[in-house]
């Protein structure tokens, strides 16, 4: 089932596969830059940690492009402003990635902990009253 957001993207609200995330899907106007462009447009603000990354990237290889090209010329240093940039996009996007999995895994460790918690505290109560 899938309901229709308003701007040509539909968001499955059942998914069999079992994934959590929704499933984007822009209408095809045959043009194939043109539908990469939009597809972009939709899913790289919902991607977690993607703007905090290519910032990074972008600053990084900003800076290290410009102190290259002072020192060995055009070329080189737009070689290395992108290879940088790669570089700590991947990185910063790996590392946070990473993070947020390890947000989730304390989530659901905490989750899984309450029902435990609250059996606990009825039995201790219990205990503590005569326990009839």
């Amino acid at each position: 089932m899938s309901s229709d957001s308003g701007d040509g993207t539909q968001v499955a609200s059942s998914q069999p596969s079992g994934s959590r995330r929704p499933v984007q899907r822009v209408e095809s106007t045959g043009n194939f830059w043109q539908d990469a462009r939009e597809a972009f447009k939709v899913r790289l603000p919902q991607m977690p940690c993607a703007r905090n990354s290519l910032m990074s990237g972008i600053a990084s290889g900003v800076g290290v492009g410009v102190i290259r090209v002072m020192s060995a010329g055009f070329l080189v240093g737009s070689h290395w402003a992108v290879g940088t940039f790669m570089v700590v996009s991947l990185g910063t996007w790996t590392v946070c990635q990473r993070n947020i999995e390890a947000e989730r895994r304390k989530l659901q460790k905490v989750v899984e902990e309450m029902p435990k918690r609250f059996i606990k505290q009825k039995d201790k109560a219990v205990d503590e009253s005569g326990g009839s």
